[in-house]
């Protein structure tokens, strides 16, 4: 397995370890729900068309609440994440270490209603790193570099899945460092839709950046 592919495997691990104690014996299944649903770019789509599609997915007059993936300019901490979500409903936290010239998974954490899970969550994804089992020396160190850098408090919150309404996602996707709001349909359900975060180093095309770089120590 790859370097790459091992770090996002233990990405993956780790954020499903998370919602499984968190969401897990209070999720009740429910048939016949549609499941195709997806926020984020598509793997290898240019960002301007992406950012076309989310302004696009905005267009609309009812006043149902939809899901909707938040993406940042730039990294922030968890303290400043109250001040640019409006008051809305946080569901997850999406968080990226970036290395220069290493590869780091997301790492997503599911969050209950109110302020206190979303200021805990930076410590909270660290604490999945704990749950990783990394293969190779390089796979440990960048394990280690991000666990670092979480618990240091580093600007590392870089989009948040959220719930509103049209207008009130309209306006908050038109607020200072928010990128782009994209939103589902209103039928969408909870915990059904994929979610692939655009970071703010993804510039021209939704790729990963490259791995070929030294990784710091922690």
């Amino acid at each position: 397995m790859s370097d790459r592919r091992t770090a996002a495997a233990l990405g993956a691990a780790a954020a499903a370890l998370l919602a499984i104690v968190v969401l897990g014996a209070a999720t009740t299944p429910k048939p016949d729900v549609i499941s195709t649903d997806r926020l984020g770019p598509e793997s290898g789509e240019p960002v301007a068309d992406y950012l076309s599609r989310s302004r696009e997915s905005l267009s609309g007059t009812d006043t149902a609440q939809h899901w909707a993936l938040l993406s940042l300019t730039t990294g922030i901490g968890t303290a400043a994440i109250p001040e640019h979500v409006a008051g809305l409903r946080i569901s997850q936290v999406i968080l990226h270490v970036p290395i220069d010239r290493v590869y780091t998974p997301p790492i997503t954490v599911p969050v209950p209603a109110g302020t206190a899970a979303v200021l805990d969550a930076q410590r909270a994804a660290a604490g999945t790193l704990r749950y990783a089992e990394p293969t190779d020396d390089r796979s440990r160190a960048v394990t280690a570099a991000m666990t670092a850098r979480l618990r240091a408090d580093c600007p590392c919150v870089t989009a948040l899945v959220l719930r509103g309404t049209l207008p009130d996602l309209r306006k908050l996707a038109a607020t200072k460092d928010i990128r782009a709001v994209q939103a589902l349909p209103a039928d969408a359900s909870a915990g059904t839709f994929a979610v692939v975060p655009l970071l703010p180093e993804q510039l021209d095309t939704a790729v990963p950046g490259p791995d070929d770089g030294p990784v710091p120590a922690p």
